[in-house]
């Protein structure tokens, strides 16, 4: 028997995987990807490899535009404009400034976000239930929460820790509530906070002395686009000023820095792609909920910890997900 007499005679079963190679061998989709980044990384690759695994390969049903803003405010506009303005099937963008230039320059195409902060508190959306409009996508878990978790971890490394200098790229600028939620965080915790704003890697050395002058005696660097991209630049810096550092990103402290606490932004690539392809088969983004990852990991970069005369205690390296020797 011939497969495409099998398939007939196995029925229903069969009818889905049929109607979902016929879509995808018709025209080719446009989809505008739109990254914080500096360039290419892993979590690009994670969304392209999980879409070719449900049926999309870029170059033949599928055409993927990638665009990168360096983790620099002043390009996010005009990149936004030529995605948006090419008029693909389907938008989607990392980080929240990316996310909500995407928003405002369209309220037709569908918009994927793929945010670590909540997306009703920036703005994007005021419900993830039912998100309505033009816009779904991926989250993580509450800001509060997150950010509480970061400080109490440096906490428990630097015993006497009362002031944190926070890392924080120009890119995020005007987002007061994600910056209110890690002061509450700080607050609980007896911490004082102060902001030092960086545009691009040279900057680095100036702010790292800055914060020492302030009396920092440990750094928090600001989720964003700069801090993923610049990642070894950030961990050299941290570490030349014997500033220990909790990361937003899992890349700073595979670099260098102290610790992470983040979101595995391969998985939210992945799941990225599982919504693009609901909506490249006709779903409506505005009737697909928001998702929440549940799963943070932590990385202890121990090397750094023994350079900087640090004791890590021992539930700290039990429940890490990653200990760097």
């Amino acid at each position: 028997m011939r497969r495409r007499e099998l398939i007939i005679l196995l029925g229903g079963t069969a009818v889905w995987p049929l109607a979902a190679r016929a879509e995808t061998a018709g025209k080719v989709r446009r989809i505008g990807y739109l990254s914080p980044a500096a360039g290419p990384n892993p979590a690009d690759d994670a969304c392209e490899a999980e879409l070719r695994r449900l049926g999309w390969t870029q170059g033949q049903n599928v055409r993927i535009e990638y665009r990168y803003s360096s983790g620099r405010q002043n390009t996010v506009s005009p990149l936004v404009a030529e995605l948006v303005g090419s008029n693909p099937d389907a938008l989607i963008a990392w980080s929240p400034p990316l996310c909500i230039a995407a928003k405002r320059a369209t309220t037709q195409i569908p918009l994927v976000c793929l945010v670590v902060w909540d997306p009703i508190d920036i703005g994007l959306i005021s419900n993830l239930a039912h998100p309505g409009g033009n816009v779904t996508g991926v989250t993580g878990l509450g800001s509060l929460e997150i950010f509480a978790k970061r400080l109490q971890l440096l906490t428990e490394l630097v015993p006497s820790l009362s002031r944190v200098a926070v890392l924080v790229s120009t890119e995020v600028q005007g987002s007061s509530g994600p910056k209110d939620t890690l002061k509450a965080a700080a607050k609980s915790l007896n911490l004082e906070l102060h902001d030092f704003e960086v545009k691009v890697p040279s900057d680095l050395d100036t702010a790292m002395r800055s914060a020492k002058d302030w009396g920092a005696q440990a750094l928090y660097t600001f989720p964003g686009g700069f801090t993923f991209s610049f990642a070894k630049q950030i961990a050299d810096a941290a570490n030349a000023y014997q500033l220990p550092s909790a990361n937003s990103h899992k890349e700073i402290a595979l670099a260098g820095g102290l610790l992470a606490y983040a979101a595995d932004l391969k998985e939210l690539g992945r799941r990225g792609a599982w919504y693009l392809d609901k909506i490249l088969r006709g779903t409506p983004s505005g009737m697909l909920p928001f998702e929440q990852l549940s799963k943070y990991e932590l990385v202890i970069n121990l090397k750094t910890a023994n350079a900087l005369g640090l004791n890590v205690p021992p539930t700290l390296i039990a429940i890490a997900d990653q200990v760097i020797q």
